[in-house]
């Protein structure tokens, strides 16, 4: 959420940060609403301080028995007392229409952001190892877990439909093993905390990280009770979300509170199922587990102070880097350009991962966000700190992958398949498996 009173004094400033994320200018259209909205605020104030001093002028009157002053006043309270209502909800009218349109617009890149439209303009960081030779061609990660009879897309299509999967034996092991490591990783050497999170959660939690209201056909929704046919009365029908990333559970941890700050940085980290509708990835990555409805994920939260969250970002890259370099995976860190980053980030970096088996010659694929919000997250859950002068200020909020177990399931089933089919356990994730090296069928 931005704050009015920062574009009301750089109204350029703000057009021109959405400018570089291919908006158009809304400076204007904000503040007129903003105008409004304070004229409205000042004629309810104004007219409730007339009433209270007319209130104490009819005392004044009838103890000078004036009763011709006193009787006017009192005419003029009650007809204050009518429009006061309707003033006070002009106002309150005004400032959800503001809040509705501010809520609707992405946070602002960092000036360090480079431009582009799309994701062909994002720019790579570094690059971590190589690419493997291998003595046969690669298979994907589908082919390979279909002949183990371990990967089956059919039963769970019967189950629960498109894009799911049920995983048995020795591929369950060893996505549950790649969850125990990254968690062990993150908590025992990285300093984060482990969450326990509910899955489900409130329209004002979906608000707080984003997801709400832009993003309402992307989330799967728990009813309690009938959903209400009219569209605008979505977000008022009492329901609960499925979280599609533990990010919104974890960051609203902080929500309407003042943290001392010298709880800060803090740093969680959570294993979820996760679930999204994909609503708006139809047709794309349709084959075996790249796109799921349901995966799991490791996420990283950072809450910081404003002055510390820029370090924190490259921080927590490290962190989610550390879990593919012990994997021994191949991959790439890209810097998302302003046309590519996600509604809430200032500045997000993509750690995609080698898979040798997707499509001839294989390819990077994402397996890792990790996005400094700022205060924009902070401003739509009300989450502050005091600061070093005593006063409240708004958080800085970070998320990252640390990271998707599917995508890391299928990278080290692609990166250490071998030639008759079977999968070499890294060294990492073999106490993980009780001692299992080689995943072979059954």
């Amino acid at each position: 959420m931005h704050d009015i009173k920062s574009i009301r004094d750089n109204p350029q400033a703000f057009d021109a940060a959405l400018a570089r994320r291919g908006l158009q200018p809304l400076s204007a259209s904000l503040l007129a609403i903003d105008e409004k909205r304070r004229a409205a605020i000042l004629a309810s104030e104004q007219a409730q301080a007339r009433r209270n001093a007319a209130s104490k002028e009819i005392g004044d009157a009838k103890k000078a028995k004036d009763e011709a002053r006193a009787a006017k006043l009192m005419a003029e309270v009650a007809e204050l007392k009518t429009s006061m209502p309707e003033l006070e909800a002009a106002a309150k009218a005004a400032d959800e229409e503001l809040a509705k349109e501010l809520s609707a617009i992405p946070n602002l890149p960092l000036a360090e952001v480079p431009e582009g439209r799309d994701e062909h303009g994002n720019v790579q960081r570094h690059v971590f190892g190589n690419r493997r030779n291998y003595a046969f061609t690669p298979k994907p990660h589908d082919d390979l877990g279909g002949a183990l009879g371990d990967m089956d897309f059919e039963t769970a299509a019967k189950l629960s439909g498109a894009r799911f999967v049920v995983l048995k034996r020795g591929l369950a092991r060893l996505e549950r093993a790649l969850g125990q490591f990254m968690l062990n990783l993150h908590t025992d050497e990285h300093g984060y905390t482990e969450i326990n999170p509910p899955l489900l959660v409130r329209n004002e939690i979906m608000f707080g990280t984003g997801q709400l209201p832009k993003f309402e056909d992307d989330q799967f929704w728990a009813i309690k009770g009938e959903l209400l046919v009219d569209p605008d009365a979505r977000l008022r029908t009492e329901r609960l979300g499925l979280i599609p990333t533990a990010e919104v559970a974890l960051t609203n941890l902080v929500r309407e509170s003042i943290l001392d700050e010298k709880q800060l940085p803090m740093r969680l980290t959570a294993l979820t199922p996760c679930f999204r509708a994909e609503a708006g990835a139809a047709g794309r990555d349709t084959r075996g587990m790249i796109r799921q409805h349901q995966f799991t994920k490791v996420e990283l939260v950072s809450i910081s102070t404003p002055e510390t969250s820029k370090d924190e970002l490259e921080r927590m890259l490290a962190c989610a880097e550390e879990v593919l370099r012990r994997l021994g995976l191949h991959y790439r860190v890209m810097t998302l350009c302003t046309g590519d980053m996600g509604f809430s980030s200032q500045k997000t970096y993509d750690i995609e991962v080698w898979m040798p088996g997707q499509g001839e010659g294989g390819a990077f694929r994402e397996i890792s966000s990790c996005s400094v919000c700022g205060d924009f997250q902070a401003r739509r859950m009300d989450a502050r700190s005091r600061g070093p002068d005593g006063k409240p200020r708004f958080v800085h909020t970070l998320n990252g992958s640390g990271t998707a177990l599917g995508r890391a399931l299928i990278a080290v089933m692609e990166t250490y398949q071998q030639e008759d089919g079977s999968i070499a356990v890294p060294d990492v994730l073999q106490p993980y498996m009780g001692g299992l090296k080689v995943i072979a069928r059954a």
